[in-house]
């Protein structure tokens, strides 16, 4: 009896548990299966949802992306207005490199470096021009030949034929060929032909410009002939330059009415913003590239009593502090002739081919040119010195010796002789004067020392022939 109470206790514990236990499980498995369903029905609704609207939530999305981009370009746009506010309001701020300050870099062993390590603007404030010493030099002083007779209309000429005497006048004189081979034999007292040959060859320069270019010590110089490029105003410079360096830009009458077309009337002081306007009247060539020489070249004639010269092409805007750039190219580095290497070509054969090939000159003028070279041994050499055997003439920086005097005098006179593109004879006239102290920077330097505009017009010729200038 004890024993079935017992039992029946046990069992009844037992199953008072086992359905308890049951029921909980029960329980917990039906709250999970509603939670789920729950969440289902949640997603199902999110993705039909999506499914209906995801058109318009694609264009939401571009339109906030658009939005973002606009307010970016809109900002950087802004910042390069403060460049130089003065500049950039009178020139086309769409081109981008106008007015850009940030420096060209290149890596050397390794490491990032500016091509162009300038004085810091604290030094550059206290820059001052070196104590004028003579350079050990075996010419110690240049004459020019002007107009006393002896260079008749006829005679020899060329090299090989008279009816090219035309391209020798009464500005560049009519140098022989004897004449040119004895220019190129260094003198302690040399004297060559070197432009500016009568008062009858052109090149006129009103007496208040003239007065202007007596007085300039330092000068950065460009020029626009035949109504050419836009003239850029030079960006990054010193309270110091400013004062101390002249900024003439010559153009002719073509440039003058086609520039003041565009606004850019010159102001009754002669300036344009920083640069000095000079109007040039009566040009000697009808080829205006030639025009366009004379400036470039012959700086230590245009401006006697400067010591030191830097130019730039019209296509280019000087960006760098110009006694910065004279401390970093001469100065710092004993130079007192500094020059681009070329970036595409090493040699004056290859420049001659690529001439030829995109129409610069005609192939007879060219072959003539590099057949005389050949004649005179200039070797096809692409190295000289270390450094590319061609150079990129765009920019020229250099102290007014009488050695670098007489460089740019047979140089010029290469170019009347021959074809108007200088990269052609630099190489020849460098390997038969064989100048030394001549600082051929690499092209990176160069980059940095210009922001490059390319050339925006066409240049028009002279509708005469300027031969025959009386």
């Amino acid at each position: 009896m004890s024993s079935s109470m017992l039992s029946n206790i046990s069992i009844s514990i037992s199953d008072d548990e086992s359905d308890t236990g049951r029921t909980k499980v029960r329980g917990r498995w039906r709250r999970k299966k509603l939670f789920y369903r729950s969440n289902r029905g949640f997603f199902d609704r999110a993705l039909r949802l999506l499914a209906r609207w995801w058109p318009l939530l694609v264009l939401v999305l571009a339109m906030t992306l658009l939005t973002y981009e606009f307010s970016k370009l809109g900002r950087k746009r802004s910042e390069a207005v403060k460049v130089d506010q003065p500049h950039s309001v009178d020139f086309h701020d769409k081109k981008t490199n106008l007015n850009r300050l940030d420096h060209t870099t290149r890596i050397v062993n390794g490491i990032r470096e500016v091509c162009l390590k300038m004085l810091e603007p604290e030094e550059l404030k206290k820059l001052e021009f070196p104590e004028n010493v003579e350079h050990s030099s075996p010419v110690k002083s240049v004459a020019y030949r002007s107009d006393s007779g002896r260079y008749p209309l006829e005679g020899n000429t060329t090299l090989r034929h008279q009816n090219r005497t035309l391209r020798f006048n009464l500005f560049s004189g009519y140098q022989t060929l004897e004449e040119r081979e004895e220019s190129f034999h260094v003198k302690s007292n040399a004297e060559v032909h070197c432009g500016f040959y009568s008062d009858n060859g052109g090149f006129r320069i009103s007496d208040e410009d003239k007065r202007y270019m007596q007085d300039c010590k330092a000068v950065v110089s460009t020029c626009a002939f035949g109504g050419g490029d836009e003239l850029y105003q030079p960006v990054g410079l010193s309270e110091s330059s400013l004062s101390k360096v002249c900024y003439v830009a010559f153009w002719d009458e073509i440039t003058r009415v086609s520039q003041e077309g565009d606004g850019k009337k010159i102001g009754d002081d002669s300036m344009i913003g920083k640069w000095r306007v000079v109007v040039v009247r009566d040009l000697p060539f009808s080829d205006q590239r030639l025009n366009g020489k004379i400036p470039k070249m012959l700086s230590h004639r245009l401006f006697p009593k400067a010591r030191f010269s830097i130019w730039v092409d019209s296509k280019s805007q000087l960006r760098r502090d110009p006694l910065g750039v004279l401390e970093a190219l001469l100065w710092r580095t004993g130079s007192v002739f500094a020059i681009s290497e070329h970036g595409a070509r090493t040699n004056l054969y290859d420049e001659a081919k690529a001439v030829v090939k995109k129409h610069k000159a005609t192939p007879e003028e060219v072959d003539e040119q590099i057949k005389q070279y050949r004649y005179d041994g200039i070797p096809d050499d692409r190295r000289y010195h270390g450094k590319k055997a061609l150079a990129e003439a765009s920019i020229i920086v250099r102290e007014h010796t009488p050695l670098t005097n007489l460089f740019m005098c047979l140089w010029f006179n290469e170019v009347v002789r021959f074809t108007s593109r200088d990269q052609l004879s630099f190489p020849y006239v460098l390997r038969r004067l064989r100048i030394p102290k001549m600082n051929m920077f690499p092209v990176c330097t160069r980059k940095d020392l210009v922001n490059s505009m390319g050339h925006k017009r066409k240049v028009k010729p002279l509708g005469r022939s300027v031969e025959s200038v009386e």
